[in-house]
């Protein structure tokens, strides 16, 4: 069995492949010429040793490879990601991100407070996107009430990445970038204390961004501030559903909800994989890959692989997944990992507060060559009276 993302049948159910990879062909080179790497260990010591294995292979993506050669912090190594990543880690160290966790509540509460009255809701738009997107927002310093543009915005970037952007996808990406380009400019007239006035002030430091880095920064975070913990809460929920004792559990016990989170993480992974380029020839598990090749870490086969996790198809809220690679490893891992975890622990004891939740209608899948996440997942719950 040959692993092809853009297989429909396989975004829509990649983990068989995923099996067959680690049972079968856990180094293999596909049709299209880059080489998938699927058991846990290996896909570790990819991620681990950015040496041999550069970022550089992200390029192609449209947030880094459409701006012209910009330098991006995804698709970058020492020491130049070195720099950007050091750039933005201060805004989102532990303690500022615990800081934040009464006004995550604060929102999540608003959200719900729409719709628990009916007793319905679509967790994706009602909570799962608009929860995140604010954050992020917020963060960088940009309007939270142009979620729905951001939405579009990175679904345009991230479905199909590499692609030629053509139609509404292209104007999609351009709006994009200029809206970002015009923060930028009112930023240098008039600075904040934001993420992006953060990124406009480092150009006149030693650590210099140039006008299109700072653009392509800002729409990185954006995309990476809201997709990944979008995709936790929606496959996080659509796991419960599927596994009602599973929910009862954490229903019952909400202290179980950290340990759920990092389980939905190791089950389902929001990011799928991502891809790396060989700096020189690389043995793995036996199988010499060339200097100069593709290779694809999957990070969500990685995370079923029983040799790590025993009986890893399994979904289990009391499990501790240590060591998962839905967030990565080495020196990409997420940087936004522990927002995303603060955000969807406190959507999920808001949430799991309702009583009677459970599905209200056909789950839907987001498009996308590697991220997964839902699109829509209906649910119906006890209604709650309105406050007065």
């Amino acid at each position: 069995m040959e692993f092809n993302p853009f297989d429909q049948a396989f975004k829509a159910n990649p983990y068989p492949v995923y099996e067959e990879l680690r049972a079968h062909a856990p180094v293999q080179q596909t049709a299209m010429g880059f080489w998938a790497i699927s058991r846990y260990d290996d896909v570790s010591f990819v991620l681990k040793n950015h040496a041999l294995f550069s970022s550089a292979a992200m390029g192609v993506s449209a947030v880094g490879g459409q701006m012209g050669g910009t330098r991006s912090i995804i698709s970058s190594d020492p020491p130049d990601h070195t720099q950007l990543r050091g750039l933005v880690n201060r805004a989102f160290t532990p303690r500022m991100v615990a800081e934040m966790e009464p006004h995550i509540r604060e929102i999540t509460r608003e959200l719900l407070a729409r719709v628990t009255p009916s007793g319905r809701m679509d967790i994706v738009d009602d909570l799962a996107m608009p929860l995140p997107v604010t954050i992020i927002a917020e963060i960088l310093g940009v309007e939270a009430s142009r979620r729905d543009d951001f939405k579009r915005w990175s679904n345009a970037v991230v479905v199909n990445p590499g692609a030629p952007a053509d139609g509404d996808r292209a104007r999609d990406i351009a709006e994009f970038q200029q809206f970002f380009a015009d923060i930028v400019d009112e930023r240098r007239r008039a600075p904040k204390n934001d993420l992006v006035s953060a990124l406009v002030r480092a150009e006149g430091a030693d650590e210099t961004l140039t006008n299109d880095e700072i653009i392509s920064f800002a729409m990185l975070l954006l995309i990476a501030g809201n997709e990944t913990t979008t995709n936790l809460i929606g496959n996080a929920m659509l796991a419960l559903t599927e596994h009602p004792d599973e929910l009862r559990k954490v229903a019952a016990d909400p202290s179980l909800i950290p340990s759920m989170v990092e389980e939905a993480l190791r089950y389902d992974a929001p990011v799928q994989f991502l891809f790396r380029m060989t700096t020189q020839d690389v043995d793995i598990a036996g199988t010499t890959i060339p200097k100069g090749n593709a290779v694809v870490p999957i990070y969500a086969s990685g995370n079923r692989d029983d040799r790590k996790y025993p009986d890893a198809a399994r979904f289990d809220v009391t499990r501790n997944p240590q060591g998962h690679l839905a967030f990565g490893q080495g020196i990409h891992f997420c940087l936004g990992a522990p927002l995303a975890r603060l955000e969807a622990k406190v959507a999920f004891e808001e949430l799991l507060a309702l009583r009677g939740i459970e599905r209200a209608g056909e789950a839907e899948r987001i498009d996308s060559l590697f991220l997964r996440g839902m699109k829509h997942l209906p649910l119906s719950f006890a209604p709650v009276a309105a406050r007065v």
